[in-house]
Order: C-alpha cells, then sequence, then structure tokens
C-alpha cells in the first residue's frame, strides 16, 4: 500500500528527511526592521568605531599579551564582510515591508480620495439644485423690500385721506 501511494499524482508526497527550522515571517521581519532601523542610526556608527579602535589597539600594541590578528587585520575584514552580508538582506526586508505599507496606504488613501470626490460632487449638485429651487422663492430681501413698498404706500394713501 505504500508503494502505490508513493505513485499516486492525487496525493501530496511524504516529506522525508531532513526538516528545517520554522519560523514566524512577521517576526523576523519586524527584527529585520529594528536592525536596519538601529544601523541606520549616530549610535551604531559610535559603537563600530569603538570597535574597531578597541580592536585596532588590542591587536597592535599586544595588551595583555593579546593580539590574536596582526596587521592587516584579516580577521576584522572578515567580520566586516560577514555583517555585510546580513545586513543587505535585512535592509532589503525592512524595505520591501516598508513598501508594502506604503502601498497598502496609498490605496487607501486613493480610496479616501475617491469617496471624498464623490461626496464632494454630490454636494455640488445638491447646492446648484438648492440654487436653482430658490430663484423661484422669495427671498427674505425681496419679502422684507415688498412689505417695505407695501407699507410705503398705505402711508401715502392713509396720509391723502382726510
Amino acid at each position: 500500500m505504500a508503494e502505490s501511494r508513493d505513485r499516486r499524482l492525487d496525493q501530496p508526497r511524504v516529506r522525508r528527511g531532513l526538516r528545517l527550522p520554522r519560523f514566524d515571517a512577521e517576526s523576523f521581519g519586524a527584527f529585520a526592521e529594528r536592525f536596519a532601523r538601529f544601523m541606520g542610526t549616530a549610535k551604531f556608527i559610535v559603537y563600530m568605531t569603538v570597535f574597531v579602535v578597541v580592536w585596532v589597539i588590542i591587536n597592535l600594541v599586544g595588551l595583555w599579551g593579546l593580539a590574536w590578528d596582526p596587521y592587516p587585520f584579516i580577521l576584522l575584514n572578515l567580520f566586516f564582510s560577514t555583517q555585510a552580508s546580513y545586513a543587505a538582506p535585512l535592509i532589503l526586508l525592512a524595505q520591501n515591508r516598508q513598501d508594502d505599507r506604503d502601498r497598502v496606504q496609498i490605496e487607501s488613501d486613493r480610496r479616501r480620495a475617491e469617496s471624498s470626490k464623490a461626496d464632494t460632487e454630490f454636494l455640488a449638485r445638491e447646492i446648484a439644485a438648492l440654487r436653482i429651487a430658490l430663484g423661484e422663492v422669495a427671498t427674505r430681501d425681496f419679502v422684507r423690500s415688498e412689505l417695505n413698498r407695501l407699507a410705503d404706500r398705505q402711508d401715502r394713501e392713509t396720509s391723502q385721506d382726510p
């Protein structure tokens, strides 16, 4: 039965052999962002400068009888190369995550702008309809002027009738 199962194409293969550890892509991405953010600070530059200066002094002067990496500091260069080989992909991962967030934000802004535009166009049509309707309705100033004209006319008529 096991032999026929391995040959069936409608069944997934059973993986055998070395199983790689699983990791959470979200937490690894967050780590990459923290790492990239830290590498872009003055604090990181100061730490690296202090590290290099201490390394060079210890290896040139031979403090405490230590001189494990003589001049031209091959081991130090190896550390820098290793750091760069890990830093570049982590920084790229952080940039990709930022690009994804920016893309989502842009899409949200676009939807919000379209909604605002539709609301504005609706309100503009409503205002235009109100203006047309008000053109047919007597305004306060018109009614006031008509009442004043009628009152003046009545005052004249009453003043002419003795």
